[in-house]
């Protein structure tokens, strides 16, 4: 199992110091979110890359079918290159099942349907493109000319950025995109039922439907002939950081479940006290199951 922590806050400045202090603490990750209209996350990144040496550096999560893709990819491109090869791409739809009137201040939503196949084809345009290389595509979203002049480096990491994507359980389609990608990140639709908000994922989602959807995942990865690639569930929650015994037990049975990955973070902390959490947080380590 290991370890990263999500600043839940907007300060550049305090991210980029919190890196730091989190690789100081035996944190293994250290990622930022990514809003609309919001402090950018690449930026951040790149600073916080240049402050830490071992730490893996990433988003929770990149709003991909909003995104441009060819400038995403320069953005990931850069940090991975000025990090030696930290960088982890956390990708989604870009809005939660249950939105928000915040996440569509400045466009209308196409729709989730439009939104899941935007992102599938910028899914496969990311490895050519970290790949530096002439090449051309024509698709639904997006047309790529060839060009030979003023191509961009390769990230250090090969043979792409490692990519975490969400997928909802038990939904096929959703999976599938999953399955051929480095890592998953759990949503979950309850049998006759939309995907869970926040609270409801809380108490619905357990290690063993996680356990179930990994058997899935494992099973496809095999029929597409991925199985001996390195594949992370990554699973998010909070532990308190007060008592390293209950914290590993909070974690426990995610990481018998299969987990390889566990995010840790409060998105409920007060604007005021998310400085004081997060230096607390980092602080008292990971909460690591076998001490």
């Amino acid at each position: 199992m290991r370890y990263g922590f999500i600043y839940p806050g907007s300060d550049p400045e305090l991210a980029v110091e919190l890196a730091g202090l989190a690789e100081q603490y035996g944190w293994h990750g250290f990622f930022v979110w990514e809003g609309i209209w919001a402090t950018d996350p690449w930026s951040v990144l790149a600073a916080a890359a240049m402050r830490t040496t071992n730490v893996r550096l990433g988003t929770m999560l990149t709003p991909v079918p909003r995104r441009r893709v060819w400038e995403l990819a320069g953005q990931t491109m850069t940090v991975d290159r000025l990090s030696g090869g930290r960088v982890i791409l956390s990708a989604g739809l870009g809005v939660a099942e249950v939105a928000e009137d915040r996440f569509w201040i400045f466009e209308h939503d196409p729709g989730r349907r439009e939104r899941a196949d935007v992102f599938d084809e910028s899914l496969d345009l990311l490895p050519k493109l970290w790949r530096g290389e002439p090449f051309e595509h024509e698709g639904a979203h997006y047309t790529v000319r060839r060009t030979d002049r003023m191509l961009p480096l390769p990230p250090v990491q090969q043979p792409r950025i490692p990519i975490w994507a969400v997928g909802l359980w038990p939904r096929p389609k959703s999976m599938r995109r999953v399955a051929r990608l480095d890592g998953w990140l759990p949503n979950y639709a309850p049998p006759g039922e939309g995907a869970a908000g926040p609270d409801a994922q809380r108490e619905l989602f357990t290690p063993e439907i996680g356990a179930e959807a990994m058997a899935w995942l494992r099973a496809e990865r095999e029929r597409l002939g991925l199985a001996d690639e390195p594949f992370d569930w990554v699973q998010e929650g909070t532990t308190a950081g007060l008592d390293p015994a209950s914290d590993a037990a909070v974690v426990r049975s995610w990481a018998e479940a299969g987990a390889t990955w566990w995010l840790d973070t409060d998105w409920s902390v007060p604007a005021e006290r998310i400085e004081q959490y997060s230096r607390a947080r980092l602080a008292a380590g990971p909460p690591v199951i076998d001490r």
